[in-house]
């Protein structure tokens, strides 16, 4: 019978196969509906990765981007609408994100709410559970939302069990 073998990591050569954009595209600029979504990744000394590559995904797309070198990135996408969990009860609009980085084993998964759905995002059940569901809200900017991710420390985004 075969063994499973653990995950490995990449080492410190991650950025290696990124090779990408620090930018993603779920829609077009132009389009009517198009939301930039912003951040940075830190570690858990809140320093800024330089090689992450993060990962939305939603009904309309995904797309990637790898962080540039002050751990920043950014997508243009629309907001998708409210979907039905497991169990029936509609969750507020959210993103679906993941990011990998050295030294990770899997994936880190979590979610990016829109500040814009104060009604829905109170009873939605993921936010329902979590005792500082405002980490998971992106933050409205002058020119579009911002989502932070902290891989570690005291303001650690929530990470998904999936």
């Amino acid at each position: 019978m075969p063994v499973s073998t653990p995950s490995q990591t990449i080492g410190p050569f991650f950025a290696v196969g990124l090779g990408g954009s620090s930018h993603g595209e779920i829609a077009s600029r132009e389009s009517a509906d198009a939301v930039e979504i912003a951040g940075v990744v830190r570690d858990g000394a809140g320093q800024p990765v330089p090689d992450a590559l993060v990962e939305l995904s939603q009904a309309e797309g995904c797309a990637r981007a790898a962080t540039s070198p002050d751990g920043s990135f950014s997508f243009v996408t629309v907001k998708p609408a409210p979907v039905p969990g497991l169990d029936g009860v509609v969750q507020a609009p959210h993103i679906a994100v993941s990011v990998f980085a050295r030294g990770l084993l899997s994936r880190l998964a979590t979610r990016v709410y829109f500040p814009d759905e104060p009604e829905a995002n109170a009873v939605d059940p993921l936010l329902g559970e979590l005792d500082d569901s405002a980490r998971l809200v992106a933050r409205p900017t002058g020119d579009g939302l911002r989502f932070d991710i902290n891989l570690q420390g005291e303001r650690e985004t929530v990470f998904l069990d999936v």
